[in-house]
């Protein structure tokens, strides 16, 4: 008894260890997740920003280069820059580089006198011509023209604007100017030039732009929305990969579209010359306009929030299977101790139920060997003994059988039409000797003209002989036991009632159960092995049917047989799938 109350409990400990191991293991998972989500939002984050830095390091470059091919390397100029030089310059880029449409125009402002004179290359001939100002040069102009004042020594012209730091308007964006002096002591009338770029807009857009945009962001850019804005007035898109504008926080932003100043020194510089320092705006933190990449998903937050609820998700599904398996093998455990139990009071009621009759038959013919009879009334009193026990025990015997056949696969009962009043009537004259022996009235309203059902004759007269059996030991206090059925749809159902004191709502469940019986049965010593009920819900199962149990404590007990009416005209039928149900 102390062993199995110690099994019990480890039985019960180890489930909770287990359920205690899991949570921790899910609280633990669910940390890591968190933690690693967090690294992986950072990796893509600062992935991202290196790529667009690189991105618009790059463009910077680019433009950096064409600007240079205006330069001398590796010695400043000796001379001012003239127009014929000027149209050189330009020729010589034009057949070594591969944006030869970076600019929309390039114009020369030279001092002459106290007037600036401009010059512009023409894109068909690559001559430099004497050009008027074009409107948007306004704001040039006035600044150049302040700085030639200054190397005149002249006063500034009152109507010229301020000049104020900070990136450019949007209208002067794409202008560049950068001083073209030569080595010589300035003279600004001989010396001074300035040398004016115009990138052209539409080849940023269409071809540029997008070229590093696929280099730098490579098969990730289908993920990601592109906007640049101006930087003096974000409001104002030069370009965008959306018809819409970008919503919310970017993901990541950077500046581009600058001069790398600090590279056109160094390529002006003479060898040993110490390098200059390195410019800022030689990366990305300076430019004119404002890259700015959000994920399509509405964020790089968003998308590792989706990531990490996949993940999440997966990690207690696997914890949900874990905890199922764990429940299925706690409740296929029970269930085996449970049958484990059940068989060892099977054994103990069998052993019961066969040493009884076998001690009154070996009484009994201890006593007629021994002459101890031998009046004839007593002889016969005697061999009606004998004769009565013999039959319990071939009917415990069957029993046992029956149900071990009933739990064998190759068992297969052949269904035919079998009429339910006759099944009822064999079964009742089956029970008769105990219906005669308890007192109790049998009722068969069973109708005459009820369809037949599929069922296998033999078979199904045994289980109704079972419930009658039953409904009188088991219910036989209220005097009565009845027998009745209807047509229900394409299913016949047979009721076997009685108006004993019931079966308790906790072991109504069980009734069906191989080897169980009653706490009242066990306590009354009813005879009995506990396989009858068991045996009726397997035979009936094996039709096609299905078996019911009701009952209210202290009023009545019903047991119903649903069974499917035969086919018409059928004189056999194989058998139904075990479990079915009515439709």
């Amino acid at each position: 008894m102390k062993r199995t109350s110690a099994l019990q409990k480890w039985s019960w400990a180890l489930p909770v260890l287990f359920i205690i191991l899991c949570v921790s293991l899910g609280v633990l998972q669910y940390r890591w997740i968190d933690e690693a989500s967090r690294a992986e939002r950072d990796r893509l984050r600062a992935g991202l920003q290196d790529s667009i830095t690189r991105l618009a390091i790059a463009i910077n470059s680019d433009i950096t280069s064409a600007v240079s091919a205006f330069f001398p390397a590796g010695r400043p100029p000796e001379e001012p820059l003239q127009p014929e030089k000027l149209s050189e310059l330009y020729l010589q880029w034009r057949e070594s580089t591969h944006h030869d449409d970076l600019f929309a125009s390039i114009g020369l402002a030279v001092l002459n006198g106290r007037r600036l004179e401009l010059f512009q290359i023409d894109p068909a001939s690559g001559a430099a011509r004497p050009s008027v100002w074009p409107p948007h040069w306004r704001a040039i102009r006035e600044r150049l023209e302040m700085r030639a004042a200054q190397l005149l020594g002249l006063p500034p012209d009152p109507r010229t604007r301020e000049f104020r730091p900070g990136p450019p308007p949007p209208e002067e964006a794409m202008l560049f100017e950068v001083a073209r002096f030569g080595r010589a002591a300035v003279d600004p009338r001989r010396n001074a030039a300035w040398l004016i770029f115009e990138l052209d807009e539409s080849y940023l857009r269409s071809a540029l732009i997008p070229d590093h945009l696929r280099r730098y962001l490579g098969e990730s850019l289908t993920d990601y929305a592109i906007e640049i804005a101006y930087r003096a007035d974000p409001t104002l898109i030069f370009y965008s990969n959306e018809a819409q504008s970008m919503p919310g926080r970017p993901d990541a932003e950077t500046a581009l579209l600058e001069i790398q100043y600090d590279r056109l020194f160094r390529r002006m510089a003479p060898p040993g010359m110490r390098e200059p320092p390195r410019g800022r705006n030689a990366g990305a933190d300076f430019g004119r306009l404002l890259l700015r990449v959000r994920h399509r998903a509405g964020s790089l937050d968003a998308v590792v929030a989706r990531t990490r609820m996949r993940n999440l998700a997966v990690t207690f599904s696997v914890l949900l299977l874990m905890f199922g398996a764990l429940a299925a093998i706690v409740l296929s455990t029970r269930r085996a101790q449970r049958l484990a139990n059940l068989q060892m009071e099977f054994v103990t009621g069998v052993s019961h139920e066969l040493r009884t009759p076998l001690t009154v038959i070996r009484t009994a013919a201890y006593n007629l060997r021994g002459k101890l009879a031998s009046n004839p009334a007593m002889v016969e009193k005697y061999g009606a003994l004998i004769q009565r026990e013999s039959e319990r025990l071939t009917e415990i015997v069957e029993q046992v059988l029956e149900f071990a056949r009933s739990r064998s696969a190759a068992a297969r009962l052949e269904t035919e039409p079998v009429h339910v009043r006759e099944a009822a009537e064999q079964a009742l004259n089956a029970c008769q000797p105990l219906v005669e022996a308890s007192g109790v009235k049998v009722e068969n309203s069973i109708p005459q003209d009820l369809p037949p059902v599929s069922a296998e004759p033999r078979a199904l007269a045994h289980c109704l002989q079972n419930l009658i059996s039953n409904a009188i030991k088991y219910g036989g206090d209220g005097g009565w036991v009845g027998l009745s059925a209807a047509v229900k749809g394409e299913f016949v159902e047979i009721c076997v009632a009685d108006r004993g004191p019931g079966i308790p709502p906790d072991e109504l469940r069980h009734v069906f159960d191989p080897f169980f019986r009653g706490r009242r049965a066990i306590d009354d010593q009813i005879h009995g092995t506990g396989l009858g009920l068991s045996l009726v819900k397997s035979a009936i199962e094996s039709f096609g049917g299905q078996v019911e149990a009701r009952s209210r404590p202290g009023r009545e007990t019903e047991f119903l047989l649903r069974l499917r009416a035969a086919p018409q005209n059928a004189e056999a039928i194989e058998p139904a799938s075990t479990g079915g149900r009515p439709a």
